[in-house]
């Protein structure tokens, strides 16, 4: 699909197949075709939808960080809905793309039929922490653009939240590099200024009142998103819960066919 004018700011995204429309947002440093295999699988009973959010993959990178911010995120994706003519569609997205998810069906619980949530956050509860995590997001987002995207890549590779993905294949973990190396090191930047977990607003408080049936997916060598998801079951009201043993943090990466089964698994028992 050609790239959309979306409030000032060029969307790149992809469909492939038929059937209820199948919404899927990526994680940081990732992009539209994280999902590309997944997408190939989900479409055989859905319209699969991949896009690639501000600063990433062949969406523009605005100057200025506001133009990340959750609220402007939600709002694009509510006006890309109308130009792919979607009245409702599933969502499922993954660590950042899941707490976009998670907001837009805040702000747009008419619009999500179903919610699924691969390692993500309602966001930080604590003020002390949020700034210190704001203060973080701001020093690697000024390394991103003084060192350039191959050294962030490294530093980001090395990070304990994935060291479990270096029991991957070669070939695997060559591709998830190449495709992180993709990015404009300055959308990367931008994105965790105006994006980052600590700048957004907590979304805790407001669990009970999202009713959208929903899956919460979390690696079980992720220990700090096990906590998160469980966390969350308890407030939400139509809440399932998996923990996929094998996997950390990125649960579609490590544990490919088991995250296809347990999806498909969450949408059979709600047909």
């Amino acid at each position: 699909m050609p790239r959309v004018l979306v409030n000032d700011v060029h969307y790149h995204s992809e469909q492939r197949g038929d059937g209820a429309p199948l919404v899927l947002l990526h994680g940081f440093s990732g992009g539209a075709a994280s999902w590309r295999e997944h997408a190939a699988y989900f479409a055989q009973h859905f319209r699969v939808i991949t896009v690639d959010l501000p600063g990433h993959g062949q969406t523009d990178s605005p100057a200025d960080p506001a133009r990340y911010r959750m609220e402007a995120c939600v709002a694009d994706l509510d006006a890309l809905f109308g130009i792919w003519g979607i009245e409702r569609a599933h969502v499922l997205g993954y660590s950042m793309g899941g707490r976009v998810a998670l907001h837009f069906a805040a702000a747009h619980p008419a619009r999500v039929r179903a919610l699924i949530l691969e390692s993500a956050s309602p966001g930080i509860a604590d003020a002390a922490e949020r700034a210190a995590r704001v203060q973080s997001d701001n020093d690697l987002a000024d390394f991103i653009e003084r060192e350039g995207i191959e050294a962030f890549v490294n530093r980001w590779e090395a990070l304990p939240l994935f060291a479990s993905q270096a029991r991957l294949p070669e070939a695997t973990r060559a591709a998830l590099r190449a495709q992180r190396l993709r990015n404009d090191p300055r959308g990367l930047a931008r994105s965790l200024r105006g994006l980052g977990t600590g700048i957004q607003s907590p979304l805790w408080e407001h669990l009970p009142e999202i009713s959208t049936p929903t899956l919460l997916l979390a690696g079980e060598d992720d220990t700090k998103y096990v906590t998160i998801a469980r966390a969350m079951a308890r407030s939400l009201p139509d809440a399932q819960l998996t923990v996929v043993p094998g996997a950390g943090h990125a649960v579609h990466i490590e544990q490919p066919t088991r995250f296809r089964e347990r999806v498909s698994g969450f949408f059979e028992s709600r047909e």
